[in-house]
């Protein structure tokens, strides 16, 4: 059986007798994605504001929310981000969220080499040390692009998980030849992204989602998680699901998700340490051969 073949089948014995886990992430993007990919954009003011509604606004309406919902968080910050909005990063934290990994400028690492790969990890990873003074523990890949060699990176720098796989339901030992990182697999479909971000010449169609009818979707996506033991995560970004009527729904969602008693709500870094707990024979995830 090959890696990839087992970890879609592998269940995971979760705390407290609890059916499924459930994490709800946060990418504090910003301006870093446009940029990132389109530079000559930091000249569009109506564009540039669209993404600082993030930080600016999203962040601690985002916040509000989850602490009327009792509700901990995974936030995952480029190290840009945190120079440029570090009073809203330092909340992030100071609401007793987990602040992870996410590049430097959000940049895409499609082509990139080991070394220069390497720099940006550790761009990033100065960034937070610096502006929020924590070493994060988890890491997620701008754009869900890794490369074969990322999460070798990741464990030569001491990181607990990676959340940029699709591969299983479950999080699994995934083996590097640096050691064994845990990752937490994620999908697009539970990515808000895709339901409401529209950017003139840059991202979408026009066609916005309702929220109510994306929450029903992401619902019904965690009642058939729950039923096979898995592990749901819901990546959501400030500067979208931060507007009045997606963190209502959100926070409709959030509510529904934690009436279940069996459904255990926890950031990705707790999850992560309890599945390392459980001493899992790691699996290797090869490149295909043409």
């Amino acid at each position: 059986m090959t890696g990839a073949d087992a970890a879609s089948t592998s269940r995971i014995a979760w705390p407290n007798g609890a059916q499924c886990a459930v994490a709800f992430t946060f990418d504090v993007d910003a301006e870093s994605p446009v940029l990132a990919l389109r530079p000559d954009f930091a000249d569009r003011m109506s564009t540039m504001s669209h993404q600082a509604y993030g930080p600016a606004v999203g962040v601690p309406r985002l916040l509000t929310m989850l602490a009327d919902c009792q509700i901990r968080s995974t936030f995952f910050v480029p190290g840009y981000t945190a120079r440029r909005y570090p009073g809203e990063v330092t909340a992030i934290a100071a609401g007793g969220h987990e602040i992870a990994h996410h590049g430097y400028l959000h940049e895409p690492l499609t082509g990139k080499s080991p070394a220069e790969e390497a720099d940006l990890l550790d761009e990033g990873l100065t960034a937070l040390r610096e502006v929020v003074g924590i070493t994060p523990v988890g890491y997620r890949a701008p754009f869900w692009e890794a490369n074969w060699h990322t999460p070798r990176l990741l464990a030569e720098r001491g990181f607990l998980y990676d959340s940029s796989l699709m591969n299983s339901d479950y999080p699994y030992e995934l083996a590097t030849s640096a050691g064994n990182i845990v990752e937490l697999p994620i999908t697009w479909s539970l990515d808000d992204w895709g339901q409401y971000c529209y950017l003139p010449e840059f991202s979408g169609n026009g066609l916005i989602a309702d929220p109510a009818a994306i929450c029903s979707l992401w619902r019904e996506d965690c009642d058939a998680m729950r039923a096979v033991g898995g592990l749901w995560i819901l990546t959501n970004h400030p500067f979208l699901t931060g507007r009045p009527a997606r963190t209502r729904a959100l926070r409709d969602l959030i509510g529904y998700v934690a009436e279940d008693a069996g459904t255990w709500i926890a950031t990705l870094g707790e999850i992560a340490q309890h599945v390392r707990g459980l001493g899992l024979a790691p699996l290797e995830f090869t490149k295909p051969e043409l």
